[in-house]
């Protein structure tokens, strides 16, 4: 299963410190819900894993994130991660376009998301991905946005908002039937 997500926002920042934040695993790995570094192997290769629970279903996905493009210059970033279940029984992928605009003081970031799922999670559908993902993706948003204001930052998954996410999904999911 294969689906494009496409995500805005806007940081109240510099340009300048939000990309030192978005282009450093290891300043933004603590925004992201559920995931972690496990190792460095060099400036554009890191391992980790994603935990993700909502509803009945649990995932873990161990895998490997490599910039394929981190241009400073014009603000401008590729990421390939690939990620294998834990229990061998599915795989992640995800190719993501990130680009950083100055605005009056401020920064817009756009984001563009293929991620392509085997498995049980692919299972639910691009429409029930979209929505957890937006979810997650949500939730990484006001931790990023609290990390550079000075704030604390709780990257566990809000898991009541995901089951909510899942209800409303499969009952969208029979009504489009």
């Amino acid at each position: 299963m294969k689906t494009t997500i496409e995500k805005n926002f806007q940081v109240e920042q510099p340009i300048s410190k939000v990309w030192e934040y978005l282009s450093d695993p290891t300043k933004i790995v603590t925004c992201v819900p559920g995931a972690s570094l496990t190792d460095t192997i060099d400036e554009d290769n890191y391992k980790g894993e994603v935990s993700l629970k909502f509803g009945p279903v649990k995932a873990k996905y161990n895998g490997q994130i490599t910039f394929q493009e981190r241009d400073a210059e014009n603000y401008k970033m590729q990421l390939l991660g690939k990620g294998l279940d834990s229990k061998g029984k599915g795989s992640a992928d995800m190719l993501m376009n990130g680009v950083l605009v100055e605005n009056d003081g401020k920064t817009d970031v756009t984001c563009t998301m293929e991620v392509t799922i085997t498995g049980m999670l692919a299972q639910f559908g691009s429409r029930l991905i979209n929505d957890v993902s937006g979810s997650v993706f949500d939730q990484f948003v006001d931790n990023f946005k609290a990390k550079l204001a000075g704030g604390e930052v709780d990257n566990t998954l809000k898991a009541g908002s995901m089951v909510g996410t899942v209800v409303k999904g499969i009952f969208g999911k029979n009504k489009d039937a």
